[in-house]
């Protein structure tokens, strides 16, 4: 069994080695606040066992006392958390329009958070970024500091690509493909790296803080500039071997008859030309309402909502298909939306969807509960900020048999 070393933390280091501490911590992640009796029952473990291993974890200053419950026999029951000081990461999300970086404590929760509007050259990007990085870091303080575990990045993988269909614009996105953005930021910020497409830091940020502490599987979107798409299942997400799984922007599927969509190219058009924020802002320049970036839709969807109810009709009309395939081929009873948009303007799309689902699925099969994401459209750069996370403190078992993916290894080297 390999076993992982510690990073971070200097003479007070830990990564978790031992998989039952692992548990431990995933469990107070996913379930909140649990006596040590909670623990041992959920994880299967002797009251002694989990009672060891928290001594361990606070000892380490990744768990701590947050009261006492009472009402049982006996003595009241010492409640436990996860001490948000415990560990520290920067998550940062790259899309084809904007930028995103924020410092998250080991609950989760956005210490700090920067957005540059508009994506620079590669190179003007990493220099703003470590510029960041040592503002979080001066914002933690020394000792604080020292807990940082890792810089995760959640970006789409070809960035220069399907640009006609998403109507952006080519020099800059292209300048990305093949740049080494891992090898710069770690020679720039001096931490670990760990990247990931962006739908799938996007799920894993669900999975850790918002509907994965509830379902164990479901099949993720987020409807950004672009579409982004990951898996969980059995309370992991998936990476797929080309680090793809989910990707449903892809995924072939009829022409828009929007009057704002481009002339068509081929028998089909790619999911991502019809459901995605580039092709709303599209649509509200074609209905002759001025959008100056994704970043600002909200309040342009609000002068123009005809024109935001049709984008939903033919974005839910092009999703449904490929969602239904999706929850089918995976058997799973749930699809979580989230994306750049509110809850409130993607509660209708999820609406719609939901109604389309419905009327496509097949005898005897039931359409997945569609959700509106939990975490919100940070969930790109929280779930980037996990990433290290994950690799150091949940029960991956691929780090305990040899078969952790290529990148996160380099983060455990």
């Amino acid at each position: 069994m390999r076993q992982a070393r510690a990073t971070g933390h200097g003479s007070n280091s830990v990564l978790v080695g031992d998989f039952n501490e692992r548990v431990v911590l995933s469990t107070l992640r996913r379930f909140g606040p649990a006596s040590k009796a909670d623990l041992a029952r959920r994880i299967g473990l002797t009251n002694n066992a989990a009672g060891m291993i928290v001594r361990k974890l606070e000892d380490n200053g990744l768990v701590r006392t947050v009261g006492k419950r009472y009402g049982g026999r006996g003595q009241p029951a010492t409640v436990l958390e996860l001490d948000p000081a415990g560990a520290y990461a920067v998550g940062v999300r790259i899309d084809r329009d904007m930028i995103e970086a924020v410092l998250v404590d080991l609950q989760g929760d956005i210490i700090e958070r920067v957005v540059i509007d508009g994506l620079p050259e590669p190179e003007e990007a990493v220099e703003a970024l470590a510029g960041h990085v040592r503002r979080f870091r001066r914002r933690l303080g020394p000792a604080a500091a020292g807990r940082l575990e890792g810089l995760g990045v959640a970006t789409p993988y070809n960035l220069g690509s399907w640009l006609l269909e998403l109507g952006l614009p080519t020099e800059t996105l292209r300048a990305w493909d093949g740049f080494d953005l891992q090898g710069a930021l770690q020679q720039a910020t001096g931490l670990a790296v760990v990247i990931e497409n962006d739908g799938s830091a996007a799920a894993c940020g669900e999975l850790l803080y918002g509907h994965g502490r509830g379902i164990d599987d479901f099949l993720y979107l987020f409807i950004g500039p672009a579409l982004g798409g990951g898996v969980v299942l059995g309370g992991n997400y998936l990476r797929g071997r080309n680090a793809n799984a989910g990707d449903l922007a892809v995924v072939p599927v009829g022409h828009s008859t929007l009057p704002s969509a481009p002339p068509p190219r081929g028998l089909q058009s790619p999911l991502m030309a019809r459901a995605s924020l580039a092709a709303l802002a599209r649509h509200l320049r074609w209905h002759g309402v001025p959008v100056r970036s994704t970043l600002d839709l909200d309040g342009t969807i609000e002068a123009a909502p005809q024109a935001f109810a049709e984008w939903v009709e033919d974005a839910a009309e092009a999703l449904a298909g490929p969602v239904l395939t999706g929850a089918h081929i995976l058997d799973v009873d749930h699809v979580v939306l989230a994306g750049d948009l509110s809850p409130e303007h993607l509660a209708p799309l999820a609406e719609r969807l939901a109604a389309a689902c419905a009327a496509r699925v097949a005898e005897s099969r039931r359409p997945p509960a569609i959700l509106v994401g939990a975490v919100g459209r940070d969930a790109g750069a929280v779930g980037a900020a996990s990433l290290p996370v994950h690799v150091s403190y949940s029960p991956m078992r691929e780090l305990l048999t040899g078969d952790t993916p290529e990148a996160f290894m380099e983060v455990l080297a």
